[in-house]
């Protein structure tokens, strides 16, 4: 058993088990019955996703390793709310225990808060797979 990360929208690996989504936002133009079957996510957890401030910090221009740095410190500073350590607790559980996969829209993995989110399961016990 373990955890995956993966981009939303994009169809689904064997085993995958329950995907995760970790965005602010649910996807536009899709209805939410469709979420699921459109491949972008079971269950939704914006509580894990960067807050409005820092995504904005994150799209106003593009990642040098200087910001990349700033934004990891950021993010994982808003991960350290009560809500969100309870959220990494329980999926690092869980995920010696059933598969699930957790995601994001972005395109570049490498800079993209799920990347971190990866990391900071691991760093809470979580079984990467």
């Amino acid at each position: 058993m373990s955890l995956r990360v993966v981009r939303l929208g994009t169809p689904r690996h064997a085993n995958e088990g329950l995907r995760i989504g970790t965005v602010r936002r649910p996807p536009r133009g899709v209805k939410k019955q469709d979420y699921a079957k459109r491949d972008y996510f079971d269950v939704w957890l914006p509580e894990l996703a960067p807050s409005a401030p820092l995504v904005k910090y994150a799209l106003s221009e593009p990642f040098t390793p200087k910001r990349w740095a700033s934004y990891s410190k950021r993010y994982r500073a808003e991960m350290k709310k009560p809500a969100a350590e309870r959220l990494l607790a329980l999926l690092a559980a869980l995920s010696r225990h059933t598969d699930f996969a957790i995601g994001c829209y972005c395109a570049d993995e490498s800079h993209c808060h799920r990347s971190l989110l990866k990391q900071l399961l691991v760093e809470h016990g979580a079984k990467a797979g």
